[in-house]
C-alpha cells in the first residue's frame, strides 16, 4: 500500500508518534469529536497512543490505509483520512479535519486522493461511508467525491455517548472513475 499521497496542497503519510499533540489538539475539539464514530471526548494523550498502539498491531497483510494529513506549505497536521475494512466486510472511508482549518476544500482533497488509492486495490468495488444528520458539510464532501445515499442508519458516536441518526452512502468505482475522468 502507498505510505504517501500527494494532492496539489497536501501530503497524505502515515501518522506518527510525533504527531501526537496535533491529534489531541484536533480530536480533542468537541465540534470535530461529536461527528465521528469511534472517538471519545474529551481525547487525551493515552486515547492517541491506545490509536497508534492499534496501528502497529495490525498484521502486514491485513488491508489498510490510514493517512495523517499535512498542508505541503508548511507542514502542520490538520487531519486524517483512511479506507478501513470493517467487520462486516465493507471498505468505509472516514476523516476529520481541525476545526480552524474548515471549509477550504482539504477534506474533499484529501478523500479524493485516498479513495482513488483504495480503488487501486483490485479486490474493492466499492466504498461505503456515513455521516450524521446534524453534519452536512460532511455529507456534501461524499457528494463531490460521487458517493450516494443508500440508506440511513443509527450509528454508535463514542464523543456523544449514544447512537446517532447518521446517512449511509455508497460509492462504486465505475460511478468514481467517471465522476473524475481527467
Amino acid at each position: 500500500m502507498n505510505e504517501r499521497l500527494e494532492t496539489e496542497r497536501l501530503l497524505l503519510r502515515k501518522p506518527e508518534r510525533t504527531d501526537i499533540p496535533a491529534l489531541v489538539t484536533g480530536l480533542g475539539d468537541w465540534d470535530v469529536a461529536k461527528n465521528l464514530g469511534r472517538v471519545p471526548f474529551p481525547y487525551s494523550d493515552a486515547d492517541a497512543h491506545e490509536f497508534f498502539d492499534r496501528l502497529e498491531a495490525r498484521s502486514p497483510d491485513q488491508f489498510d490505509l490510514t493517512f495523517g494529513i499535512t498542508v505541503k506549505v508548511d507542514g502542520s497536521y490538520i487531519g486524517g483520512c483512511g479506507v478501513h475494512l470493517r467487520e462486516n466486510g465493507e471498505f468505509e472511508l472516514g476523516y476529520w479535519i481541525g476545526k480552524p482549518q474548515w471549509g477550504r476544500g482539504y477534506a474533499t482533497e484529501a478523500a479524493r486522493a485516498v479513495v482513488q488509492a483504495a480503488f487501486a486495490e483490485p479486490r474493492i468495488g466499492t466504498i461505503t461511508a456515513g455521516y450524521y444528520f446534524d453534519n452536512p458539510p460532511s455529507g456534501h464532501v461524499l457528494v463531490k467525491l460521487g458517493f450516494v445515499p443508500c440508506g440511513e442508519e443509527m450509528r454508535e458516536c463514542r464523543a456523544r455517548g449514544h447512537a446517532v441518526r447518521c446517512h449511509a452512502m455508497l460509492l462504486t468505482r465505475q460511478a468514481f472513475q467517471l465522476k473524475h475522468a481527467a
